[in-house]
């Protein structure tokens, strides 16, 4: 019965021109183009924003383009309460709440397996782990030291201007303003030199 069927399916699409199926694939691609476009608006327009410091990485994949990479100081964590439990998943996702300093800088509180209440002017950020997630007898536990990505790692930059950011951010003059929706997704919304916005992320 299941072969005769995908016979059916096959004799079908046979029949179909192929402009006709190319025509869909391109109209399924645009769709979900059109979907994630749609999804960072409503994070760059509705996420509250914080302003994040940014520390001196390793050097850049040269092959990605004029690029700059963002390291955090909310990017490396103390597991808290969450050293020993099991993670489930190799790289697990966490919830890391943040609050803002004397200088209006966002820094990390406690980081969660699960998403918790927070009130303003703290937020919460989703992220995942990418070290840290191994330890204990099954390796499959929280570490003492979290490494997390928050998908704002990496911001590409008119050519040539890499370099300059890169400095910029190794001094520690760099910062970040992320959108932060309340689901825990976040977006790079600008680039900030000594507190000067020089690069804001359009919509489109």
């Amino acid at each position: 019965m299941i072969k005769t069927s995908t016979t059916s399916l096959a004799e079908l699409l046979a029949h179909i021109p192929k402009i006709v199926l190319f025509g869909v694939a391109a109209l399924v691609q645009v769709a979900l183009l059109t979907l994630m476009i749609i999804d960072r608006i409503q994070v760059l327009r509705d996420g509250t924003e914080v302003t994040l410091q940014t520390r001196p990485v390793d050097p850049r994949d040269l092959l990605r383009g004029d690029y700059v990479v963002l390291g955090y100081d909310i990017s490396r964590l103390p597991a808290g309460s969450l050293l020993n439990q099991p993670t489930g998943t190799r790289n697990p996702m966490v919830f890391v709440k943040l609050a803002p300093n004397r200088d209006g800088l966002y820094e990390a509180v406690s980081v969660h397996a699960d998403a918790v209440a927070v009130a303003s002017p703290d937020v919460l950020i989703r992220g995942r782990v990418v070290s840290g997630a191994t330890c204990g007898s099954r390796g499959r536990a929280f570490c003492d030291q979290l490494q997390v990505r928050y998908n704002l790692e990496s911001y590409f930059v008119p050519e040539g201007e890499g370099r300059k950011l890169e400095q910029a951010r190794n001094q520690r003059k760099l910062t970040v303003v992320a959108a932060i929706l309340p689901s825990g997704r976040a977006a790079i919304k600008r680039l900030l030199v000594d507190g000067e916005p020089i690069y804001e992320e359009p919509w489109f």
